[in-house]
């Protein structure tokens, strides 16, 4: 297809060729060919998900294990361990209960002290953490809490810093706590805990703010926050530890207040979490609440209409968030056209502005993951099929096809593993039948690499 450059807040991207500087999986990306195992750890259990691309599973090298997390119907949180040595899978074991809503679906971290936390949104209510009964096991009875200080939560997006606090970013329904306010206020507030989870506090009783990220007072009613996807980057080799955050707003538009109703424009920023900072995407320090002054003129990645496209909600729900080599950041995003199809942008940051440039049109951008240099991997899919495709893309210079993985059915849902060790790469949920969580038939996979 004709690349052409719209929806920018710069201007137009240079043209290239892959980068050349590939480590040794970048090496084969460019000389061989990938093809993805599938394996399928659980099969027709899966219901419909509205899960973020973020902590879908970890491996735990002490033990030669990735743990994987899952909602089955009801949206239940379930778990489920893989063993390298033996290469088998254990049972389903079921940890939280989901109370049939789409939106409670867990997501898993490990604490420095080896224990698994699985860590549920409860849909504009509460957070609830599940802490493992032993460090580096599923096994036993999991120690289940409503945590007060995440109240009113959703969208819960955990990480491990390298400090070993525990961050767990979550959006709040204000209106949950505060019934005079406004459906559409949602800003973005987060959880630490100190302890591998066993305590929490609240970003606003750390820092005094009553909200990490967001607004509440915008004339177009735009208070809600979507984020995409949150990315942490331990850092190292001269570059700082940050999460990257990239995210769209939501809400009625300027003559209502209605939840969910528009979506407009792409944002991005990072937190440090050391110092409880965000940063902007030139670096510049932005302190430890930012605001909707702060989201407009630093954060602001792309610019896209005030429209409902086909009846869609534009752009899409997930966007994903990386880094190049030198730090700079860039972000992937699909909207909708007219027609109600998608389109496929990427937006990087370079010289201080933002270039954006469409890349692909009919995918659904699911997850990526870091190749060598500047390569990065992007996992598609095509609505109402069968199947993932992935590309090989170069922010600003190049986006080719790369490998397929057949599935039997449909796929709602792709996470990179933490510290993934092949053959178990990515979390794949494959789509249910219903939009209804009591319906669960969707299949649970798990996809590696091999090399021809």
């Amino acid at each position: 297809m004709k690349r052409r450059t719209v929806l920018t807040t710069g201007g137009l991207l240079a043209g290239g060729a892959l980068a050349s500087a590939f480590t040794s999986e970048g090496a084969r990306a460019a000389t061989g060919k990938p093809v993805f195992q599938l394996m399928t750890p659980a099969a027709t259990v899966a219901a419909r998900t509205d899960r973020r691309p973020v902590a879908g599973g970890v491996h735990d090298p002490v033990v030669g294990r990735t743990f994987i997390s899952w909602g089955g119907q009801y949206e239940n949180g379930f778990v489920q361990a893989y063993d390298h040595r033996s290469r088998t899978w254990s049972e389903p074991l079921q940890v939280t209960d989901g109370e049939n809503d789409s939106h409670n679906y867990p997501t898993l971290v490990q604490a420095r002290d080896g224990h698994l936390l699985l860590i549920v949104g409860m849909h504009n209510s509460g957070t609830v953490v599940a802490r493992s009964a032993r460090p580096h096991s599923i096994d036993g009875p999991w120690q289940v809490r409503t945590v007060a200080e995440g109240a009113a939560a959703s969208y819960p997006m955990p990480f491990r810093a390298r400090s070993g606090e525990i961050f767990v970013f979550f959006r709040e329904t204000t209106k949950t706590i505060d019934p005079a306010v406004p459906s559409d206020t949602r800003p973005m507030l987060y959880l630490r805990s100190r302890d591998h989870g066993r305590t929490w506090e609240s970003s606003a009783a750390i820092t005094g703010a009553p909200y990490a990220l967001g607004s509440t007072d915008r004339t177009d009613n735009l208070n809600e926050i979507y984020i995409g996807q949150l990315r942490y980057d331990p850092g190292g080799h001269g570059l700082p530890e940050r999460a990257h955050l990239v995210w769209t707003l939501a809400g009625g538009g300027p003559s209502q207040h209605l939840h969910d109703y528009f979506h407009k424009d792409i944002h991005h920023a990072a937190f440090d979490p050391r110092t409880l900072r965000f940063h902007g995407p030139g670096g510049r320090g932005l302190g430890v609440q930012l605001t909707d002054d702060e989201q407009e003129h630093e954060c602001k990645v792309a610019v896209t209409p005030l429209v409902r496209p086909a009846d869609l909600k534009s752009p899409d729900y997930i966007q994903l968030v990386g880094t190049t080599a030198n730090g700079r950041p860039f972000t992937v995003w699909s909207a909708a056209d007219g027609t109600g199809l998608w389109h496929v942008y990427v937006s990087r940051r370079l010289a201080g502005r933002w270039y954006t440039t469409e890349v692909a049109s009919g995918l659904r951008t699911r997850e990526m993951e870091p190749v060598a240099g500047d390569v990065w991997r992007v996992y598609t899919t095509r609505d109402g099929e069968p199947g993932i495709a992935t590309y090989l893309l170069v922010p600003g210079r190049s986006w080719r096809p790369e490998a397929t993985i057949a599935t039997a059915k449909p796929v709602q849902r792709i996470e990179l593993i933490a510290g993934f060790r092949d053959p178990a790469r990515v979390l794949v949920t494959g789509a249910s039948s219903a939009r209804d969580v009591s319906i669960a038939d969707g299949d649970i996979h798990v996809a590696g690499l091999t090399w021809r």
